[in-house]
């Protein structure tokens, strides 16, 4: 691919943030154009953890059709082109400019593509890079990376005229293979559906001689993909519909794929607002995706809602900023951006660590998180703010945070702000958790709940506690500074801390 003599910034010719270290605020516009979708996504927030400021996608299908004529969907260029001018506008009234804009397999595969291409850059001055199917693969798994961390594995990549494989070691992408595994390619295979199960199995075979088998993990990636895991949500009854680190088993996407065919599109359409036009492709892309499993043998399957867009991001990042925790970094966004005294999240980490002495690297990173995200729901109504804190906690664009992680946080901020959870409505969720890891968040959100009463800008009020378990005690020291702080309602929080810790306090005040 022609780089215009700008190749120190990357395949798209200039840098997507102009300082990546420095700008915490950065709004960054992408257009994924795909073989089913035109998609804009623009980024705003912690560079390493990106918000989703704007996402709006078309379902053009470009590339239905192109295997018989060659060329690109004569409807879906138009409706493409319209997209694209109004992504053209909707960027710069949101201060998104310029566009960087990637197109994958149709548009490189189509015999119009190149003219596609250049009546796209007439009519909105858009400039579309064209990728081959290892430079998709690679930019998909940089989008893992960004949510995954040192991420170990296969990332699958399927678009509709493409399914592509990229190896991921020690955070680096290996190996990355294309195929024409895609939806849109496979409904113009030959020889029926004998004809095309053959060619899904022989092509995977393929794949799995060039990638290898029994591989730690899988990345799923890909609007289809995602789809499926949506409906094996809805066949098990699972309680959070986040798709980002949701984990399925071969067996369960096989029971799914089986569950799918025998209630058919329209009735789970209604049960899962799935696109008509999405649906019609997951037959295919479900006996893609059995054949891989089956085929590849992953220890363990995970969808990715980050991918190429997140991938092209990745791409500009410095290693210093590629190695910060994306979690973190979206936590102190947060607490900087809309808690009352930004910078006290840490402090109340060092306060409350003590009670949790053995706690793994995993599990103190959960806990920072939780400081951080304390303070950051105060304006919702006192009422309702442990249920504003859980959903923010279970249903945020986090990277780097599994299912039980989430609700892990959502128990205990909910516990920040009130002491019971018992008949609440979210109970069906606390199922993803054990009934240790219920009390750790439970203990944790009453710790930050006995914290906040000594909340204050020097940071330097809270007291200093110490658990001794095997004495059934946990001893809490008040400076003398802060002794005014300690009034009836934090000695009541304290009570309960211990409560729920099993414990006796020991107070020690220190009195000017």
């Amino acid at each position: 691919m022609a780089m215009d003599g700008s190749e120190e910034f990357g395949p798209f010719g200039r840098p997507l943030f102009d300082d990546p270290a420095a700008r915490d605020l950065s709004r960054v516009g992408v257009v994924d154009v795909g073989s089913n979708s035109v998609r804009l996504v623009v980024f705003d927030g912690a560079a390493r953890s990106p918000a989703y400021f704007y996402n709006e996608k078309l379902m053009c299908m470009l590339g239905a059709g192109l295997s018989e004529t060659g060329r690109l969907n004569p409807e879906g260029r138009d409706r493409a082109l319209a997209a694209m001018q109004r992504f053209a506008g909707v960027a710069e009234a949101i201060g998104a400019t310029p566009l960087t804009v990637v197109a994958t397999a149709a548009m490189r595969d189509a015999e119009d593509g190149p003219e596609f291409q250049r009546i796209v850059e007439e009519l909105t001055g858009l400039k579309v890079w064209v990728i081959d199917g290892r430079e998709e693969a690679r930019l998909s798994a940089q989008g893992v990376l960004l949510g995954w961390p040192g991420a170990e594995g296969l990332v699958c990549d399927i678009g509709g005229s493409s399914l592509e494989l990229a190896e991921l070691a020690s955070g680096e992408v290996g190996k990355r293979v294309t195929s024409n595994l895609g939806p849109l390619k496979l409904r113009d295979v030959k020889g029926g559906q004998k004809g095309l199960k053959r060619y899904i199995a022989e092509t995977i075979d393929d794949l799995a001689a060039q990638m290898g088998t029994g591989h730690k993990r899988l990345y799923l990636v890909g609007g289809s993909w995602r789809a499926i895991a949506r409906l094996d949500m809805e066949r098990r009854g699972y309680p959070l519909l986040v798709q980002h680190e949701y984990q399925m088993t071969r067996k369960s996407i096989i029971d799914t794929i089986k569950w799918m065919e025998e209630q058919g599109p329209e009735t789970l359409r209604a049960r899962t607002s799935i696109s008509a036009t999405r649906m019609a492709l997951l037959p295919i892309a479900g006996q893609v995706l059995k054949q891989l499993v089956r085929t590849l043998k992953p220890a363990e399957i995970f969808v990715s809602s980050y991918g190429i867009r997140e991938g092209m991001l990745y791409e500009q990042m410095p290693q210093v900023l590629r190695e910060r925790d994306p979690l973190i970094e979206a936590c102190r966004f947060a607490e900087a951006s809309s808690s009352r005294v930004p910078g006290f999240g840490r402090k109340l980490y060092d306060f409350v660590l003590p009670l949790f002495g053995s706690a793994r690297t995993d599990q103190k990173r959960l806990i920072k998180a939780a400081c951080l995200l304390h303070d950051t729901a105060w304006r919702a109504h006192p009422d309702y703010r442990h249920e504003v804190c859980f959903d923010n906690a279970t249903r945020a664009n986090l990277g780097g945070l599994n299912h039980p992680g989430r609700v892990f946080l959502g128990v205990a901020l909910l516990h920040r702000y009130k002491n019971s959870r018992a008949g609440s409505r979210l109970e069906p969720l606390f199922d993803l958790l054990d009934a240790r890891q219920l009390k750790e968040a439970e203990v944790l959100g009453k710790a930050m709940r006995l914290g906040a009463m000594f909340t204050s800008p020097t940071h330097d009020a809270l007291p200093q506690i110490k658990l001794y378990p095997k004495k059934g005690l946990l001893e809490v020291k008040v400076p003398a500074h802060a002794d005014a702080l300690f009034g009836e309602v934090a000695e009541a929080r304290m009570v309960s801390l211990c409560k729920s810790l099993g414990v006796e306090p020991v107070l020690k005040r220190k009195r000017r």
